[in-house]
């Protein structure tokens, strides 16, 4: 039996992963010191300083393995907290995360959501196409093309981009 995260783990991986975004290309950390305690507590965190540093952490990795700057072997890790352990209900077995201390259990959620994500979905999570963006995506399209993170924020701009950027060469003479 495999486990199978509840519902909204995938948003909380999304959520981690886009975590640093890019606003005017200013980048913006919503995990520094003043905002992580509501953002974790709002994705059921603790709010704790070592919460805050092992999400970092774990963020960090999360984006550059999905980025491919670095293998998923160097997830290790973070991994290395993380058991799962049976729970029996009036609905039958069910699989919950374990971690040694509270202040792993969010990023490990991130964590094994990632690892659904890969296997279940392969090459539908990335980052977007943008390169000022540093936002990442979960593409659900049935041919699986969506190349950004949101065509309101990202994808409008770039099309316009090629656009003026087409009628901006010199036309070819005869």
């Amino acid at each position: 039996m495999r486990w199978t995260p509840a519902l909204g783990e995938e948003q909380l991986l999304l959520d981690l992963l886009n975590s640093t975004p890019v606003t005017r290309s200013d980048s913006v950390d919503l995990l520094d010191d003043e905002q992580v305690h509501g953002w974790a507590r709002a994705r059921g965190g603790v709010g704790t300083a070592g919460e805050a540093r092992t999400l970092r952490r774990t963020r960090r990795l999360l984006q550059s393995v999905v980025r491919g700057d670095i293998p998923a072997a160097e997830l290790e890790p973070a991994a290395r907290h993380l058991r799962l352990r049976p729970r029996v209900g009036d609905t039958g077995l069910d699989w919950q995360p374990d971690v040694d201390h509270p202040d792993h259990r969010l990023a490990a959620r991130a964590l094994l959501a990632w690892g659904v994500v890969t296997e279940q979905l392969p090459g539908r999570l990335r980052a977007c196409a943008n390169p000022e963006c540093g936002l990442f995506l979960l593409d659900r399209s049935r041919a699986n093309t969506a190349r950004w993170c949101s065509m309101s924020r990202c994808g409008n701009r770039m099309k316009a981009r090629r656009h003026y950027q087409r009628g901006r060469r010199p036309a070819a003479r005869s």
